[in-house]
C-alpha cells in the first residue's frame, strides 16, 4: 500500500518526499507535478513569498522514461531563496544570530518550544510551516494519477471565506476543477466570489487574518473502501485524520455531519431504492458518501474548516521566553488567506487516502493488475 513520508524545513536547502507502495506502470510528468504544486500556491490574499517560492523538483529515484518502476519514488523540491537563509538554518554546529523568542498565539510555536526544550522557535516553526504541504503535494499527485486509471476523480472548492458563504448546492462534477482554479478564491458559485474577495481585501485592510471552510468532492468511488472492522480501518476516520493533519484546519464534517446532528432521524439519513439494471441507489447523500466506515457508491464529500493564519500583521501579545516580559509575537512575510490553497492540499490528502484504500483492496504490483481486480468486482457488484 502507498506511504510517504516528507523531510526539510521551510527555509531549509529543499523538501524531500519519498512514497513507496506505488503500482508499476504509473504515469509520470513532470510538467504535470509542476503543474499541481502552482495550484497550491494560487488564491486570493496571498502573500509576495508565493511569487518567490519556485518548485524546483529533481527526481532521485523510481522513475523511468515517465512510469513508476514499483519501487520509492523520490523527489527533492529545491529552496530557490536557501542561499539567503543557509546562515540561519545551517546544519554545521554553530548557534542563531536572530533567535525567535516571542511565540505566536494559534501557532506550534510556544507548545513546541517548551516540547523540544529550545528558547528559539524557529527551531519548531521551519517545520511546522504549511510549506511542508509542497511536499504533500507530490505525494498527491502520484495519488491522484493512480485514482485517475482506477476511474476516480478527486477535486475541491471553497465553501466559506470568513463569513461569506457559497450555495450548497449545485455540487461542482468531476470536469468542473479548471473552471474552479480558475477562481481567484476558487469558489464555484460565481455569485459569492466577489463578496469573498472583498472580505478578503477588508481583512488586509485592517492587517489581519481570515480563516474558512474547503469541500473536497470524489467522484467515482465504488462501494465498498474501507470497512467496519476495526477501528483503524473506517474510511471517514482516516479521511478526517488526513485532513486534521493539515496545518490551520480545526474541524471535519463528511456530508451534512453538523447539520443532521440536529435533525431527527427520518430526515437525517438516505433512502435506499432499487431500480433493476441500474441496481441500488440512494435519494440524497446527507451521509457523504460513507456508512459505517465504507463507501457507499456515492459522491465522496467531505469539509475541512481552517482558522485564520496565526502570523498576524497587527501582532496579537505573547510573552518573551527568555525574558518572561510581555511582548507582541514576532511576524514574518504572511497570507491574509491561505484558504483556496488549503483547498488543493485537502484535496491531495483525501486522494492520499483513498489511493492507499483502493490498493488495499484491489491489490496488484501493476496497474493494471488493479485495473483488473477492479473490473471483477463492479461485476460482482453488477449481479448483487
Amino acid at each position: 500500500m502507498m506511504r510517504f513520508l516528507t523531510a526539510g524545513e521551510s527555509h531549509g536547502p529543499g523538501l524531500v518526499t519519498v512514497v513507496e507502495g506505488l503500482p508499476a506502470g504509473l504515469g509520470f510528468s513532470r510538467d504535470g507535478l509542476v503543474h499541481e504544486l502552482a495550484r497550491r500556491r494560487m488564491g486570493y490574499g496571498r502573500g509576495r513569498r508565493m511569487l518567490l517560492e519556485k518548485d524546483e523538483l529533481e527526481v532521485l529515484g523510481g522513475i523511468r522514461f515517465g512510469r513508476t518502476l514499483g519501487g520509492p519514488v523520490a523527489i527533492v523540491i529545491r529552496n530557490t531563496e536557501w542561499a539567503k537563509w543557509e546562515q540561519e538554518m545551517s546544519p554545521e554546529p554553530g548557534e542563531a544570530k536572530r533567535p525567535m523568542t516571542s511565540p505566536r498565539p494559534g501557532h506550534a510555536d510556544l507548545a513546541g518550544m517548551q516540547k523540544y526544550d529550545t528558547h528559539d522557535a524557529r527551531d519548531i516553526l521551519e517545520r511546522a510551516s504549511a510549506r511542508e504541504t509542497a511536499a504533500r503535494t507530490v505525494a498527491g499527485y502520484l495519488a491522484k494519477a493512480l485514482l485517475r486509471e482506477l476511474g476516480v476523480e478527486v477535486l475541491s472548492h471553497v465553501v466559506a471565506i470568513g463569513p461569506v458563504a457559497a450555495p450548497p448546492e449545485p455540487l461542482p462534477g468531476p470536469g468542473d476543477l479548471t473552471r474552479i482554479d480558475e477562481s481567484p478564491v476558487r469558489v464555484f458559485d460565481a455569485g459569492a466570489e466577489a463578496a469573498m474577495v472583498a472580505e478578503i481585501e477588508a481583512a488586509k485592510a485592517d492587517r489581519d487574518t481570515l480563516g474558512g471552510v474547503v469541500e473536497v468532492l470524489a467522484y467515482g468511488v465504488p462501494v465498498g473502501i474501507g470497512s467496519h472492522v476495526s477501528w483503524d480501518r473506517k474510511l471517514d476516520a482516516l479521511l478526517a485524520g488526513a485532513l486534521m493533519s493539515i496545518p490551520s484546519v480545526k474541524g471535519v464534517e463528511v456530508g451534512n455531519g453538523f447539520a443532521s446532528a440536529a435533525r431527527r432521524g427520518s430526515g437525517a439519513h438516505d433512502e435506499i431504492h432499487f431500480e433493476g439494471a441500474a441496481g441500488f441507489s440512494r435519494a440524497t447523500n446527507r451521509a457523504g458518501g460513507t456508512e459505517g466506515g465504507m463507501s457507499n457508491g456515492d459522491v465522496l464529500r467531505v469539509r475541512a474548516a481552517m482558522k485564520p493564519i496565526s502570523t498576524v500583521m497587527r501582532p496579537l501579545d505573547t510573552v518573551n521566553v527568555v525574558t518572561k516580559e510581555a511582548e507582541k509575537a514576532f511576524r514574518e512575510r504572511s497570507d491574509v488567506c491561505a484558504v483556496p490553497a488549503g483547498g488543493v492540499v485537502a484535496e491531495q490528502m483525501v486522494a492520499i487516502v483513498l489511493a492507499g484504500e483502493m490498493q488495499r483492496k484491489f491489490g496488484g504490483d501493476t496497474v493494471g493488475d488493479m485495473q483488473s481486480a477492479l473490473e471483477a468486482y463492479r461485476k460482482r457488484l453488477a449481479s448483487f
